[in-house]
């Protein structure tokens, strides 16, 4: 059973199913005996019988054979091979090269284009013993990107180097595997791109959970081994060449997907829980711009029950019907993202660029522990964002709060936010809450200055102090055995609500109290506005009645 979060919790009652999945998982493909010189002059002799032949001009003439051997088999078989400009957009000429028979598979398009891969550099000395050099920074030379509809991961791309040791990546959608394994059972999904809008969420969260487990290593090799060897690497070594030479592949993961998708009722319930919630949290979370694609403005206020459908597969392939904002905070190569998706799905990721970031090994048999932790990283972000969504204020946090504290025999200050100082660290908090794993002193104190314009204004050690602080009045926790800090659930709320209390209630209200002028009333265009004006004048009549000038 899957973990709640706040926000799933919160929202229960109006929502209709929820499902998590890994999305996009890229594997790397590497030779091990060809990343080191004597390993590769090694492989070389098992080769060729010897090293004599092992220099620059025999590199050469191998990716050259590669590169002839892959366009003589495109052009005999009829498949489309486009060599790519840089920045093209690669995955769109996929989708309009993509099969019309549902039953196809195998290789349907090659890519050309440019990118990094290790090249050796071999000279000769006196003694003519080949000396190999890694080319550094490597340098920019052909892959070829190969894509395939395979019959249960259905698309999925193999991108190989034309040079030897042939380091290749390979990037599949496990949305794809879900789909077509809820083909088989017979469970009923409707599909828009690589997310489940509608059909059965539990049945989906089933079959998706299967991911998460141990044997998708296996499912994953498999479908490596599959298309890898007679399919990718053949042009460059064929088959007797690669039993010859031991050359095997040995494979790590490189980036990962993983998303929690939310079924709500009614598209204008989402519409307004997810709209409100970007409003309230963007600015607390330091999120500058959103984006926004544009589609059918409103969602349907109801949900519209008809005969009952048979069981069936449907998927959307077209473009987006319904406006789409997507919010996204970034830390480092870990994005976490939030946006809507279809008509009722709000979907929520967790995305790591390279995968050291998590700090757990790449290989792939750490596949289930990455995932975990991007589990735990989508959860923590829903639970921050419902935190700073629905602030909540103790009976008395604003006389406790300012009050001193010991710890040990240590007299600490209170956090007092009349105080500048106090306010931007509060604000930066929260702008670092999301951030997977916690966060230093340091960093608190490098966002503090970018907050302020100042290079160095605020020091790590008055980070450290303030931190000390608010440990001790139990708004932030220190992560075990590290130096981060991670501020907790109720502490984002209790500093949200301070600052929202401050900042969008008492600033405001006071700032418009005098006495109301005559003549026609200004236009309204926020709706807050009614709010402020009503405040504004009984807060007015209060101050009036107290004899207080304002």
């Amino acid at each position: 059973m899957k973990e709640d979060d706040d926000f799933s919790h919160y929202f229960g009652d109006a929502l209709e199913g929820r499902y998590d999945c890994v999305d996009r998982i890229v594997v790397n493909g590497y030779f091990p005996r060809g990343h080191s010189g004597g390993g590769f002059r090694s492989w070389w002799r098992d080769l060729t019988g010897s090293d004599e032949s092992l220099d620059q001009e025999h590199l050469v003439r191998m990716a050259g054979r590669f590169s002839r051997r892959v366009h003589h088999y495109a052009k005999a078989n009829g498949l489309a091979l486009i060599h790519c400009a840089a920045g093209e957009r690669k995955h769109r000429l996929a989708e309009e090269h993509l099969p019309k028979d549902p039953n196809f598979t195998g290789l349907f398009l090659i890519l050309v284009a440019k990118a990094p891969a290790l090249v050796w550099k071999i000279t000769r000395g006196q003694s003519q013993v080949p000396h190999l050099e890694a080319s550094k920074p490597w340098p920019y030379v052909n892959h070829y990107h190969f894509h395939f509809i395979d019959k249960e991961w259905g698309h999925l791309t193999i991108k190989m180097s034309g040079h030897p040791p042939f380091g290749m990546q390979v990037m599949l959608n496990a949305h794809e595997w879900v789909e077509r394994r809820a083909r088989k059972e017979t469970v009923s999904v409707i599909k828009e791109g690589n997310c489940f809008v509608g059909g059965s969420f539990q049945a989906l969260d089933q079959i998706a959970d299967t991911l998460c487990e141990n044997h998708t290593i296996g499912r994953l090799t498999e479908v490596c081994e599959r298309w890898v060897y007679s399919s990718c690497l053949c042009f460059g070594l064929d088959i007797e060449e690669q039993r010859r030479s031991g050359f095997r592949y040995q494979y790590s993961c490189y980036q990962l997907e993983y998303s929690r998708n939310l079924l709500f009722k009614r598209g204008a319930t989402l519409d307004e829980v997810y709209q409100s919630m970007i409003e309230r949290t963007r600015r607390l979370l330091d999120v500058d711009k959103l984006k926004t694609i544009f589609g059918w403005k409103h969602r349907p206020h109801r949900v519209h029950h008809g005969a009952p459908r048979a069981v069936r597969i449907e998927r959307i392939v077209d473009e987006t019907a319904y406006d789409v904002t997507v919010l996204k905070v970034h830390f480092g190569r870990l994005s976490l993202k939030i946006y809507d998706k279809g008509e009722r799905v709000l979907r929520v990721e967790a995305i790591v660029h390279n995968v050291k970031d998590l700090r757990c090994g790449s290989i792939l048999e750490k596949l289930p522990i990455m995932l975990a932790k991007l589990q735990r990283m989508t959860i923590d972000f829903l639970n921050v964002l419902q935190a700073a969504h629905c602030s909540f204020l103790e009976e008395r946090l604003l006389d406790t709060l300012p009050q001193p504290t010991r710890t040990g025999s240590r007299r600490l200050a209170g956090i007092d936010l009349q105080k500048p100082r106090m306010r931007t660290v509060t604000q930066a908090l929260l702008a670092l809450a999301p951030k997977p794993g916690g966060f230093t002193a340091k960093e608190l104190a490098r966002k503090v200055n970018e907050s302020t314009g100042a290079a160095s204004a605020y020091s790590s050690r008055q980070a450290a102090y303030d931190l000390s602080k608010l440990r001790a009045k139990s708004v932030i926790e220190r992560v075990a055995h590290t130096r981060n800090y991670t501020i907790n659930v109720q502490g984002v709320r209790a500093l949200a609500g301070l600052l929202i209390l401050r900042e969008k209630v008492i600033r405001p209200v006071l700032a418009g109290i005098c006495k109301p002028r005559p003549g026609r009333p200004p236009k309204i265009v926020d709706p807050i506005d009614i709010h402020y004006q009503a405040l504004q004048r009984e807060m007015y009549l209060t101050l009036q009645h107290l004899a207080l000038a304002a």
